[in-house]
């Protein structure tokens, strides 16, 4: 289900590189704010290379987590990277998810519902797999206003390119935001919805650390950038470098934001009653 965009998804390797190291600390923020219980059962929905799964099984000690992904090589690339005996990768969307007799105790999706072109359709698919009183949580990063390493690529590449405009998250990823994405949880059914600002520092030793990583070719800045002539690509990475670094090449101690919701699915009266 994800969408047809100019973000090419296929490196597992280059995206942990690009996006993937600052996914898994955030990872930690987002279920450390769950405050989920032990011997849950888990769903994970777009789980990518793997950074929430690993978040979940170091730190709310599960009894299963099923996760899932539409991109087989991602999956391939967390499977290689996480061995763990609760944790069962497989390759499936949020049109094709798993079951559990049951229902799961959470159902969760970490930096994945933008990509989806029906968002509240995913989000209704994912509550079905929650037991009666459930949890369902996800998070996206702040496009618009808290990726600051993201963010002064495009302002760069749209000075130079005024066509960059439209590859830019913030303008495509309308639901990442707070009040959308407390509204598809809304919309879903689900009780009790509320949000949470998470963020991370993300620290480059130097400007070439903070380069490399978009020339990948994995997500929409690397893909914008491997599309440019080599003469406008070096163009793009002298004025950033002279935005960021004009003096020194020491450090760029800069930072990401995300934005969490999460919503709980009202409980069976039957159990409540009497």
């Amino acid at each position: 289900m994800l969408k047809e965009t100019p973000d090419k998804w296929v490196s597992g390797d280059a995206y942990e590189q690009f996006m993937g190291r600052w996914s898994r600390r955030l990872a930690k923020e987002f279920v450390d704010w769950l405050s989920p219980r032990a011997s849950w059962n888990w769903l994970e929905v777009g789980c990518g290379t793997g950074a929430l799964t690993q978040a979940i099984c170091l730190n709310a000690d599960p009894a299963a987590v099923a996760a899932c992904d539409p991109s087989a090589q991602f999956v391939a690339y967390a499977r290689r990277k996480l061995s763990h005996p609760a944790v069962t990768f497989q390759v499936a969307g949020a049109d094709k998810l798993p079951h559990h007799k049951e229902g799961f105790d959470a159902v969760v999706s970490g930096l994945v519902l933008n990509f989806i072109p029906a968002p509240a359709e995913a989000v209704r698919a994912m509550s079905s797999r929650l037991r009666p009183g459930g949890m369902l949580a996800a998070c996206v990063w702040d496009y618009a206003e808290g990726m600051q390493f993201l963010r002064i690529f495009w302002e760069v590449a749209v000075e130079l390119d005024a066509g960059a405009a439209e590859l830019d998250e913030r303008r495509r990823f309308p639901i990442c935001h707070p009040e959308a994405l407390v509204e598809v949880l809304e919309v879903a059914g689900l009780e009790r919805v509320d949000s949470q600002a998470l963020e991370i520092a993300t620290v480059f030793p130097d400007f070439d650390s903070f380069w490399a990583p978009f020339l990948g070719g994995t997500g929409s800045a690397p893909t914008y950038l491997g599309s440019l002539h080599p003469t406008a690509r070096e163009e793009l990475r002298l004025l950033l470098k002279q935005r960021l670094a004009p003096d020194v090449d020491g450090p760029l101690q800069l930072s990401a934001r995300a934005w969490a919701a999460r919503g709980f699915l009202q409980a069976d009266p039957a159990k409540h009653a009497g």
